[in-house]
């Protein structure tokens, strides 16, 4: 997808208005509650810190993108849904790819790893558990998707 817009226009503000990708929502404005968390070249970054230029030539992953195109869940939406990762859902596109990066990179993480992989997002509803239930679980889908992929090669 491509926009034309002015220099200064936030990387947030172009998804929500100008590609209508409304799944990124915007909190706090001022990058703290993580709300607005999209990936740039796979790399969670705040969006409405960012100036939607700065993006040119990058790939960018928004909660829209998390699933595959035919509709089947990401294994951190998954994980989410069974472990009552969520409330209002308000945080929950943040939350979702933050965690998607952070499998990336740790795909095998303990809840203290878990814990500080969500620390730069907030949440208003929950205790915080069942998300990071929810990141556990999502590593397991994640094991488990990597382990069939291995085994029907």
């Amino acid at each position: 997808m491509h926009a034309r817009v002015p220099a200064r226009r936030l990387l947030s503000d172009c998804l929500r208005h100008e590609l209508r990708l409304t799944g990124t929502h915007v909190g706090c404005e001022h990058g703290v509650c993580g709300c607005c968390t999209v990936l740039l070249d796979g790399a969670p970054v705040r969006s409405c810190l960012m100036f939607a230029v700065g993006a040119q030539g990058h790939a960018i992953t928004t909660v829209e993108g998390l699933a595959a195109p035919d509709g089947t869940m990401h294994p951190v939406q998954q994980a989410f849904r069974e472990c009552h990762g969520l409330q209002c859902g308000f945080c929950t596109p943040g939350f979702l790819t933050t965690v998607a990066a952070f499998l990336q990179d740790n795909p095998e993480p303990t809840a203290d790893d878990a814990v500080e992989a969500i620390s730069g997002n907030l949440c208003r509803c929950t205790g915080y558990q069942n998300i990071v239930r929810a990141v556990l679980r999502a590593a397991e889908l994640t094991r488990g998707e990597q382990a069939a992929g291995r085994s029907a090669e």
